[in-house]
């Protein structure tokens, strides 16, 4: 299985979106670094270029958009780590 994931920075309105092919790994990459974000939502695809696709997507103006809508957020601003 291939990952997209969101996660949330605490009391803020930022998101950051990745993906990878293993997430509990990833995971405990970013909160080492980044203790104020938690996962927020994740997808489970089958193939590599399906998660990078979709990945690109949500970072996309349309995808950010697909992300407020879908999941109630009034605001919506990626973060790079």
């Amino acid at each position: 299985m291939y990952y997209v994931y969101i996660l949330k920075e605490k009391g803020q309105k930022h998101f950051y979106v990745g993906s990878t092919n293993n997430l509990k790994r990833r995971l405990k990459e970013h909160f080492k670094d980044k203790s104020s974000y938690f996962l927020y939502s994740y997808f489970a695809l089958p193939f590599p270029e399906l998660a990078r696709n979709f990945e690109k997507y949500l970072k996309t103006g349309s995808g950010r958009a697909f992300i407020k809508k879908h999941f109630s957020i009034k605001s919506f601003k990626a973060t790079k780590f």
